[in-house]
């Protein structure tokens, strides 16, 4: 059974629209698009890639899609990323897109939650989920989710999409990795394991 891992950016108000840059996503008039660079450092660009590490594929909403369909084919070939992110599958959950381009791109069709229940059980390594709070969500909302990878980054916005959104089922979290880097950034490594269990001092 292939692990599906929702692999996003956050910041320490849980916010993860646009970490990338200022026009990368300013929906609802959102302006503090490129929050991440500032708050990096090379020991969490070592943790992403070790979460790719044995994954073979991405699953990605639209947006997310598009976003890196605009950079990644013609990116620097120098950066190692950049070989990796083009030559894996990706899949594509969309209800608007009639097909996609980008090489090794697959378009899902039909309900998304059993199209990646079947993803699950066919052959292969790990599938990332990366950004795509939208499919993320609904992946959560149907126990699709074998582990988050997030990266929080010692900024607050204050505004903008949250990956734990309001209506957010509630779940319980087993740390399987968790550090920090030198720059402040907490990278952790988390799997759903069942409710949360409520009780008092």
């Amino acid at each position: 059974m292939r692990k599906i891992n929702v692999c996003t950016f956050l910041t320490l108000d849980g916010v993860m629209q646009a970490p990338g840059g200022p026009d990368e996503d300013t929906e609802s008039g959102f302006e503090h698009g490129g929050w991440q660079k500032q708050a990096s450092d090379d020991e969490v660009g070592a943790a992403i890639a070790g979460w790719y590490e044995n994954a073979d594929a991405m699953l990605l909403g639209r947006k997310t899609y598009e976003i890196f369909a605009g950079y990644w084919p013609t990116a620097d070939p120098r950066n190692p990323f950049t070989s990796r992110m083009n030559g894996m599958r990706k899949y594509v959950a969309s209800r608007t897109l009639r097909s996609v381009d980008w090489e090794n791109s697959t378009l899902l069709e039909g309900d998304v939650a059993e199209a990646v229940r079947e993803l699950k059980a066919s052959p292969g390594g790990d599938i990332n989920v990366v950004g795509s709070g939208d499919l993320a969500r609904t992946l959560m909302e149907h126990d699709l989710v074998d582990e988050y990878r997030l990266t929080i980054h010692p900024v607050i916005i204050g505004s903008g999409k949250r990956l734990f959104a309001g209506g957010a089922v509630p779940t319980a979290l087993q740390p399987v990795d968790v550090g920090t880097t030198k720059g402040g950034t907490v990278v952790g490594v988390y799997r759903p394991s069942g409710k949360p269990v409520y009780d008092s001092y």
